[in-house]
């Protein structure tokens, strides 16, 4: 199985590490079946690594169920599809976003619809569980996301204390945080503070 993870932060060697609120975290998978568990593995660690948060569970089921959709009907055969996860909001929120370069548009099955079949229970799941969803445009493909307002101060206390240390993210125009990051090799290197 192929992933890559970048933090496409940019990076001043001179400039001191400094404690900074969680980034943005992404990750590619290939369109493969372990790529589901793998992809609800790194959401696992990302959220632990920014200290936790109180809707893991449902978080990790939402990943689940959108990188499940994207290989089932969004990822072409050949392709991949890239998992973002994005703190926002002061409460603490996280956002899920599965970029994938497959046509048509998911859609929750309506409740006049009766009992979903075979197909469409996962993003009824999606719509139940996160505080919005919805699918954004993307050439080629779309953005299936869905959001999880923070339940309280944010994240816990030192939840954002990362340091990060990221060697060359292909410094271009094609790495920013409202693309998906395209580059070459970034290595991340996180150091809890002591607790002295």
């Amino acid at each position: 199985m192929m992933a890559t993870e970048c933090d496409c932060r940019p990076v001043n060697g001179e400039t001191p590490l400094l404690f900074q609120p969680p980034s943005p975290r992404q990750r590619f998978y290939r369109r493969e079946r372990q790529s589901v568990p793998a992809a609800r593995a790194f959401a696992r660690d990302v959220l632990k690594d920014w200290g936790g948060y109180q809707r893991a569970d449902d978080v990790l089921l939402c990943v689940s169920e959108l990188a499940t959709n994207a290989l089932v009907h969004g990822v072409p055969p050949g392709r991949g599809f890239l998992l973002r996860l994005v703190p926002y909001g002061e409460g603490g929120g996280v956002r899920i976003e599965v970029h994938d370069s497959g046509d048509g548009v998911p859609a929750a099955p309506r409740q006049d619809d009766g009992e979903p079949g075979e197909g469409g229970r996962g993003l009824v799941l999606v719509s139940e569980l996160a505080d919005k969803w919805g699918v954004g445009a993307r050439h080629p493909g779309k953005i299936v996301w869905c959001e999880f307002e923070g339940r309280g101060g944010g994240y816990p206390a030192g939840g954002g204390a990362t340091e990060f240390r990221t060697t060359t993210c292909v410094p271009s125009s094609r790495c920013s945080s409202a693309a998906p990051c395209v580059c070459s090799r970034a290595v991340r290197t996180a150091r809890r503070p002591s607790s002295s």
